[in-house]
This record gives structure tokens, sequence and C-alpha cells, in this order.
């Protein structure tokens, strides 16, 4: 816990300085450009990876990078996802898997989850992919396939589903790979984006 105490001194002593004309804008001001979802792996930084300062994103994270479709009823995801999109009004929704996750690895090679019976039931949202890839322990294709089944899900939701059709925002797909740092597109049109 030391070290966490220290960075918020050093944020306070060298990093909040030069930024305190933003934070203070940023204290009245929330106009986030984009929702990302990502998976809650401590090594995917929405932030740096985006190069998006303080404001840019709203950021939802959760194992997997999963998005339950929508179901009466409410959930801190979906109020998250109304909030951005109806209150926030951000114009692009981006889902993001990466390389390596643990909880695509787990589905993809069948792993015991049987002493983490949440965890186990969270994962069923990843079905869809997993039946699109099958467990055969091709964990990059579950990562892929998981990232599209998520914006679908992600299209069920009334808010997003609404400013789908009145064109108002734009879904993409992306996935991370930690080694390399590439960032690649998904979605049908998709490409790399970063080398």
């Amino acid at each position: 816990m030391q070290h966490l105490t220290e960075g918020v001194a050093r944020f306070q002593r060298e990093l909040f300085p030069p930024r305190k004309d933003l934070f203070t804008h940023l204290a009245t001001h929330h106009a986030p450009h984009t929702l990302f979802i990502g998976c809650s792996d401590a090594r995917v930084v929405p932030e740096l990876i985006t190069g998006t300062g303080p404001g840019g994103l709203f950021v939802i994270r959760t194992a997997g990078n999963l998005v339950p479709a929508h179901t009466p009823g409410a959930d801190g995801i979906a109020a998250s996802i109304e909030y951005a999109v109806g209150a926030l009004g951000v114009k692009d929704i981006v889902v993001c898997g990466h390389s390596a996750c643990g909880a695509m690895t787990a589905l993809a090679e069948g792993h015991d989850l049987t002493t983490a019976p949440a965890l186990a039931t969270w994962l069923r949202h990843a079905d869809a992919a997993l039946a699109r890839t099958g467990p055969v322990g091709d964990v990059p294709a579950l990562v892929r396939q998981n990232v599209l089944a998520q914006l679908a899900n992600l299209a069920t939701h009334p808010s997003v589903a609404g400013a789908l059709s009145r064109e108002e925002i734009a879904l993409h797909g992306w996935v991370f790979d930690i080694p390399t740092g590439r960032v690649e597109d998904v979605t049908p049109t998709g490409h790399l984006i970063a080398a």
C-alpha cells in the first residue's frame, strides 16, 4: 500500500500542479467523447493505450471485457452504458479485448472454475464467442470472437440501439496485443491501428 500512497504524493507534488487548470475545468465539465469497455486486467490501461488525458474516456472495466446483453432491471454495467450514451452523449464506443486474457484463456482451455462460481457464471456472457471458436485452446481467436460478441450484446441496450438507429454513435472492436503494443480493429472493416 505504501507505493500507492507515495504515488498519490507524487501526483499531488509533480503531476497535478501543471494540470491544475485542466482539473479546475473538469471539476464542472464532464464530456468524454468515447465509452471504452475493456478488461479489468491491470496490464490494459485505456488512457495509456489511447493517449487520452483526464476527461476523454468514460471507462467500464470487467473481467474479460464482457458486456451482458440488455435485460430488464438495473445493473452497474447497463447503468454506466446508459449514462455514457444518454447523459454524456459519447460518439464512439470501443470494446477492447487483449492478448493473454485470463478470462478467455480459462474458457479456451476449459479450466475448472468450480472454486470460482461467480467467475464461472460471469464468463457465460462469452458463450456465443466460445461457440464460434470452440474450446480448442485458440485464445487469440476467442479474444477476437469475444469482442465481436460483446459488440452484439452492447447493441441490445436501448440507449445504444436508439443512438445507432439515429446514426449518433459508432461501435468499434479492438484487440490490444500486450507484448507489441499493437491495437487491431476487429470490426468488419477493421485494420491495424498502431504498429
